[in-house]
């Protein structure tokens, strides 16, 4: 990799709040650093939850003045770009789900209810909407290639999430705005806002199988409502072909095949995250523009039902996709926090070039609020495991640590690391957005 770095004007004002530090290394001015360019950037973004995630990153990073200061400003100043993730969850409404099983609410209604409050509680609430932009803010991410569906193919279901986000996008567009096309992101990021595209999750099919056409024809439909990305399968096998959960896999169904086309032919990116790897490979070899794995993990590191081994990868980078690194402790493996992410960043980048990686963090940033909401709740029955779960029991066992390394809001944080290995300014851009851009141009 080229170490050209991109000179930023050394006498902005977060430079000049940086220039008097003396010490290299991070142990005791690297904190300053990092708060000097928080209190410069907005004192009121930054609440005790995202500055210890981040102590916990600079802790294992270790990175010099120097590479923390480019990194930062870097960040700052790029389209950063979610490959696969959630914006920011507000809290529980404690007290209106204590009411509601005290009432005798059904399981799905107490679930419905929890999910409208995470995921719209801040259009309303003043103090979740505040810690909302907190989120935002923090995390320099413009753009998050946002779950909004359900794993299902369930039509009534997939609508459901769909609606919750497209509430938030019209209600509160000077914070988040619904991006359909990538022009829209890049407006976003001149305007100082953020914004999300749509993510299905799953290919809405009426399931009457009628016809093929009859099963075909909602892919238009939600075209048409926002959604610009759907998983192929989730973990378990259905009827386009097996997820990466299954223990043979039989690669893409006839249907299937016929899947890929009509989402081809709607400009509707095709995603095999959840997908085995014949399924994959097949989706990939099939497709006529780029597909991608938008959260998944590199199995020549690690290997994982929800890794993608070598020849998938190299089949993506030929079609010109990209394999977005998630922030999953499990599936990284190692030690299971930032440090093991990047590592899986490496890989890729090194093996097969730095256009076909990107980051999908598969993490949401949750209110620092949650905490007191729900100890308001009662207890009550729980249900047994969705059927989309599948996942297989390891011996790995996650740690707060790890996950707080790579929390939502330590994004320019793993700009840092990127920059502590020795990326050029360019490739860095490409790895944190610009791929992204790059795929939804080339399907636009």
């Amino acid at each position: 990799m080229t170490t050209n770095r991109r000179k930023f004007l050394k006498n902005s004002a977060i430079v000049s709040a940086l220039a008097p530090l003396a010490n290299n290394n991070l142990m005791g001015e690297g904190k300053k650093v990092l708060t000097n360019f928080q209190n410069q950037t907005n004192p009121s973004v930054f609440n005790s939850k995202i500055k210890d995630d981040r102590q916990i990153a600079l802790d294992l990073l270790k990175p010099s003045k120097r590479d923390l200061e480019h990194g930062l400003e870097l960040h700052k100043n790029s389209l950063v770009f979610d490959t696969y993730g959630f914006m920011p969850r507000a809290a529980f409404d404690g007290k209106a789900i204590a009411k509601a099983v005290e009432e005798g609410a059904s399981e799905l209604e107490l679930k419905d209810l929890k999910e409208a409050h995470s995921m719209t509680r801040f259009v309303d609430d003043d103090r979740e909407r505040e810690e909302f932009e907190q989120a935002w803010k923090a995390s320099g991410v413009a753009c998050v290639f946002q779950n909004a569906g359900e794993e299902s193919n369930t039509v009534k279901v997939l609508l459901k999430r769909l609606a919750r986000f497209t509430y938030v996008t019209d209600m509160i567009p000077d914070i988040v705005g619904k991006a359909v096309k990538p022009e829209n992101v890049e407006k976003a990021k001149s305007a100082g806002r953020h914004c999300l595209y749509f993510s299905g999750n799953g290919v809405p099919m009426p399931l009457d199988m009628v016809s093929l056409e009859e099963e075909l024809r909602y892919i238009r439909v939600f075209y048409q409502l926002g959604i610009r990305m759907m998983h192929l399968t989730y973990n378990r096998r259905n009827l386009i072909g097996d997820g990466c959960g299954e223990k043979t896999d039989a690669g893409l169904s006839d249907f299937g095949r016929a899947v890929v086309k009509e989402m081809n032919k709607n400009g509707i990116l095709v995603d095999v995250a959840h997908s085995g790897w014949k399924t994959s490979l097949e989706a990939i070899q099939l497709s006529s523009g780029p597909v991608v794995v938008s959260h998944s993990t590199a199995a020549s590191i690690h290997e994982h039902i929800r890794s993608k081994p070598d020849y998938v990868i190299k089949a993506l980078a030929d079609k010109g996709g990209y394999l977005g690194i998630c922030c999953i402790p499990r599936f990284l493996g190692g030690t299971g926090n930032i440090v093991d992410m990047l590592d899986h960043i490496d890989y890729i980048a090194q093996k097969f070039g730095p256009d076909y990686v990107g980051i999908g963090t598969d993490v949401p940033y949750t209110s620092s609020f949650a905490g007191e909401e729900n100890k308001v709740i009662p207890g009550y029955r729980r249900s047994r495991t969705r059927w989309e779960a599948l996942w297989p029991s390891d011996d790995f066992r996650e740690t707060s640590e790890m996950r707080r390394s790579m929390a939502w809001t330590n994004w320019p944080l793993f700009t840092v690391g990127l920059v502590q290995r020795g990326y050029s300014d360019s490739d860095i851009q490409k790895i944190i957005g610009g791929n992204a851009m790059r795929v939804l141009k080339a399907i636009s």
